[in-house]
C-alpha cells in the first residue's frame, strides 16, 4: 500500500514507479483510492483545494515512490469560432455559468452538456465532440502549492 500526500515539480525526465491517468474531475479530488493492474492498492491524500495537473509528480513519503499524473482522454466539446471576439464572448457566457472550461487562443473545451451546446451554437460557434485530455482553468481563487 502506498500513500501519496505531496506534489513535486513536474519533470518529464523523472523516473516514476507508476503513471495514473485521471479525468479533469478526478484531478480535483483530494482523496483517491486506486487498484493497480497487479493488485496493489494506492491511496492519494492531498491538501484541500489542490488540483492536480497533467505531468504532476506525487511522492510517497514512506517509500519514496513517485507517481506521475496524466490527463486521461475523456469526452468533451471543443468549441471554435469565426473570430476571437466570438470565442471571448462564449468564454464569458460559460464563465457566468461557472462551467469548468479549458481556454486556448483558438478553442474552448468543456464537458459535454446539450443545453450549453445549444447556447453556443445559437451564439454562432461550432461545437465538435471529441475524446481528448481536458485541462480546465483552475479558477481565480485556486491555490497552487508546490512542495
Amino acid at each position: 500500500m502506498c500513500t501519496f500526500t505531496q506534489r513535486k515539480q513536474p519533470n518529464p525526465d523523472t523516473v516514476v514507479s507508476l503513471t495514473l491517468a485521471l479525468t479533469a474531475e478526478e484531478r480535483t479530488r483530494t482523496r483517491h483510492r486506486f487498484e493497480t493492474e497487479d493488485g496493489q492498492t494506492i491511496f492519494v491524500r492531498l491538501p484541500r483545494g489542490m488540483v492536480l495537473q497533467d505531468g504532476d509528480i506525487l511522492l510517497d513519503e514512506t517509500t519514496g515512490d513517485l507517481v506521475r499524473i496524466a490527463a486521461k482522454p475523456e469526452p468533451v466539446f471543443t468549441v471554435t469560432a469565426q473570430t476571437l471576439l466570438d470565442l471571448l464572448k462564449a468564454a464569458y457566457h460559460l464563465g457566468n455559468r461557472h462551467v469548468p472550461v479549458e481556454i486556448a487562443t483558438t478553442y474552448l473545451r468543456l464537458s459535454p452538456d446539450p443545453v450549453l451546446r445549444t447556447m453556443l451554437e445559437q451564439l454562432g460557434l461550432e461545437v465538435k465532440e471529441e475524446v481528448t485530455p481536458f485541462q480546465p482553468e483552475s479558477g481565480a481563487y485556486g491555490h497552487h502549492h508546490v512542495h
